[in-house]
């Protein structure tokens, strides 16, 4: 495991957040040279996509080129770090993903969400209880009952890497029903895609990954959604009920994305980020992108953000600490 903990100091890290009201600006600000637009992921994943589309309606309004960057590495820790280290006179931001809330419990780095100005929280995509299509449980009730009468590991799930975002929404809903986070086994994998592979041809028992990464498997006939983890449905898959409605657990959880700079962006530079971000999401053609692809729409102005921030990596703590994944 990558360590981290160098990249920046820690004094600066764990401050209080950087939350500035937009209504306290005095002036609109305007770049004077290029936006550097930092993504912490590799070119073609969902993070690199949505901030592109971003990316490319901010630059029609600024007037300035916005240059979208993959810094990589370090399990998120790379690109993360370089938002937060940039200078805060509004040109360079970034995307930061729910990761924010996890890596610094793993020992990778001591970054968290205080280690930002937050500017818009907008897209969220909470996990669903994958099953392949002909297994027996028709349910997620008929299923949770099943692994409640079930040994600890007798049921199998995956979704990601071990410690991940979707191993963590597996054993937060273990807790959730009152059993030990590692009563179903979980079976690492590269990604959501490789692992609804691995549940049709029936190497695993469940799939714990958002709705829309599942869609394909889904529509090919070759697994069903029982569940999502969140607290409404999706309206891009509506007849997919929430945890709540089948079990009566009031759990969420949910990878991602939102914009951010680094600590003490200028009050004036916020207030146009904020405008802007907010009237991209408003956007036709914004949302005709995420709808396209399943992509959750949610939106946080800044102080929001970095309430749900906090929130996110509490739970994630927790989570972790139950599992033992957790190093700080």
């Amino acid at each position: 495991m990558i360590r981290r903990r160098t990249i920046l100091a820690a004094g600066t890290l764990l401050a209080a957040p950087a939350v500035i009201r937009p209504a306290a600006a005095q002036g609109q600000w305007s770049p004077n040279r290029p936006i550097t637009f930092i993504v912490p992921w590799g070119a073609g994943g969902g993070t690199d996509a949505t901030a592109r589309v971003v990316g490319a309606a901010m630059e029609k309004e600024l007037g300035q080129p916005v240059n979208v960057v993959n810094r990589t590495g370090g399990s998120g820790v790379v690109g993360h770090a370089a938002i937060a280290s940039a200078p805060p006179d509004g040109h360079t931001i970034g995307m930061i993903t729910v990761e924010i809330g996890m890596m610094h419990w793993q020992g990778l780095t001591e970054l968290r969400g205080t280690s930002y100005t937050p500017l818009a929280l907008m897209n969220t995509d909470p996990p669903g209880v994958q099953v392949k299509a002909d297994s027996p449980y028709q349910t997620l009730r008929q299923l949770a009952d099943a692994i409640r009468a079930a040994p600890n590991g007798r049921f199998t799930a995956s979704g990601t890497g071990q410690g991940g975002i979707w191993h963590l929404a597996l054993a937060g809903w273990m807790q959730a029903m009152g059993l030990p986070p590692d009563r179903v086994r979980w079976v690492p994998s590269n990604g959501a895609a490789p692992a609804m592979q691995d549940l049709a041809a029936g190497g695993v028992d469940i799939v714990t990954c958002s709705v829309p990464e599942a869609r394909a498997m889904i529509e090919a006939g070759r697994a069903r959604s029982l569940a999502v983890m969140a607290p409404q449905r999706n309206p891009q898959f509506p007849n997919v009920p929430t945890l709540k409605e089948e079990l009566g657990i009031d759990y969420t959880l949910a990878a991602w994305r939102g914009v951010a700079g680094p600590r003490n962006l200028p009050a004036n530079v916020v207030a146009r980020y904020v405008a802007l971000l907010e009237k991209i999401w408003n956007s036709d053609e914004f949302k005709t992108f995420m709808t396209s692809r399943g992509f959750g729409m949610t939106w946080l102005g800044p102080e929001a953000f970095a309430q749900y921030m906090a929130e996110d990596d509490r739970r994630m703590g927790e989570v972790m600490k139950a599992v033992g994944l957790a190093r700080s």
